[in-house]
């Protein structure tokens, strides 16, 4: 174990979390939601501060980031627990899981080690990313310091459930912030994540822009019954454009059954293709469809002159139709970091 950053100590040897926005109130000896932060003897400690579940090598383009130095391979890192109970994870076997006091299954990674694996590799960056890195921030934090002094970028894949004081010692170090918005209204949000509270996942993701610079895309996961009304759909893009601007690129990706909602069927691609038109309809620049392969609503194109800039199969992107980062053929300049 070793002891937490980013929480308060209490009367009665309780703590007060401050690493996510559930702010766990956590008594002696317990555990808070993610299952991963315990206090002993009033002090808080991470059980996963140097423990990994997963370690690949992966195009950014996987994240998804499309905007976000395409064609780039990104060391991924991953380790246990995560602060929602989502009923449709795909990684629920890693963060509905949470360690014990000494885990055998996960291996040692200190945060010096991933960054020269990462180097080793020829990675161009470090996303954490697999369950949630928003409790994660003993690692993350050193481990992208220390990426950022050898010339690496760094990428954060969360539920944007990071509280600001959590943004504010990463923030310094960490320039991709791909957030999932599930939703646009609490109902919507208790369903897929089991939180109702969404209003602070915006504010936490507006402030990563603005105060900290980092590039966001966000990613709506279309899930039939539960968020892919055209009311929810149109709240989603209604509050990307208004909180982070119409230039945010909004990935709709398709639902596949999992877990607590494995009765569900996968996502119609005619419900794809509203929500893309929803979105347009809205004013958003940069709408893509994700989890459907090689759908040509995965390039990207000028909003201007329509020319491809940025064409993908799979997870290879070409870059051919973007030059100094504008269209090549009209000059606009396109979005993102290149």
């Amino acid at each position: 174990m070793k002891e937490a950053i980013l929480y308060n100590q209490l009367d009665d040897r309780h703590v007060c979390c401050r690493a996510c926005q559930l702010t766990c109130l956590i008594a002696p000896d317990a555990r808070g939601a993610c299952g991963t932060r315990m206090n002993h003897d009033g002090r808080l400690y991470t059980l996963i501060y140097d423990r990994v579940s997963a370690v690949n090598l992966d195009p950014i383009e996987k994240k998804p980031l499309y905007h976000f130095y395409p064609g780039t391979l990104v060391l991924s890192l991953g380790t246990l627990g995560c602060c929602f109970s989502c009923p449709g994870c795909q990684n629920w076997t890693l963060s509905r899981r949470a360690p014990l006091e000494e885990e055998p299954s996960l291996r040692v990674l200190p945060p010096a080690e991933a960054v020269e694996i990462a180097i080793r590799v020829g990675a161009a960056g470090i996303c954490w990313t697999y369950n949630e890195p928003a409790i994660w921030p003993e690692h993350t934090t050193e481990a992208a310091r220390l990426a950022k002094a050898r010339g690496l970028y760094t990428a954060y894949v969360t539920n944007g459930m990071a509280t600001r004081d959590h943004l504010d010692i990463i923030g310094p170090y960490l320039d991709a912030y791909r957030v999932d918005i599930k939703a646009f209204t609490r109902e919507g949000y208790r369903k897929v994540a089991g939180y109702a509270a969404y209003e602070g996942i915006l504010d936490g993701v507006v402030y990563a822009k603005e105060r900290w610079g980092m590039h966001i895309e966000c990613v709506t996961n279309v899930t039939p019954t539960v968020n892919d009304s055209e009311a929810e759909l149109r709240g989603i893009a209604r509050g990307i454009i208004s909180a982070l601007g119409p230039d945010t690129p909004w990935h709709v990706t398709r639902f596949h059954p999992h877990e607590g909602f494995a009765h569900l069927p996968a996502t119609p691609l005619e419900r794809l293709a509203l929500a893309r038109a929803i979105g347009m309809e809205e004013g958003l620049r940069y709408i893509y469809v994700g989890n459907v392969p090689d759908d040509d609503r995965q390039h990207t194109c000028c909003p201007v002159c329509g020319h491809t800039v940025i064409s993908r199969s799979g997870f290879n992107a070409t870059t051919s139709g973007l030059r100094d980062g504008a269209c090549a053929r009209c000059g606009t300049a396109i979005t993102g970091r290149w």
